[in-house]
């Protein structure tokens, strides 16, 4: 069994309040939780408007297939206009 923790950065800097940062995080952890099978949530600055960071967490048989989900996450998010990535952590356990 092996276990994959991802912390990442996003900046939307086109939002100007709480609450539209709130829509698209809302949406953008629905999306990843539903297409990936994975567990996710906002884990800092969520008193700033412009900044999110979200936390993920996965278990996979293999290490390879670890890797892969980590990567599709990421393209996934990066495929996305709602917010652009700033900084990507990776562990495995």
């Amino acid at each position: 069994m092996f276990v994959g923790l991802m912390r990442i950065e996003l900046r939307a800097s086109w939002v100007n309040s709480l609450k539209e940062k709130r829509m698209i995080i809302k949406s953008l952890i629905s999306r990843i939780k539903n297409r990936f099978n994975v567990s996710i949530c906002e884990v800092d600055k969520q008193d700033s408007h412009k900044n999110i960071v979200i936390g993920i967490s996965m278990i996979s048989t293999t290490n390879k297939d670890l890797d892969g989900i980590m990567e599709s996450i990421v393209r996934y998010i990066d495929e996305t206009e709602e917010a652009v990535i700033v900084d990507i952590e990776k562990e495995k356990l």
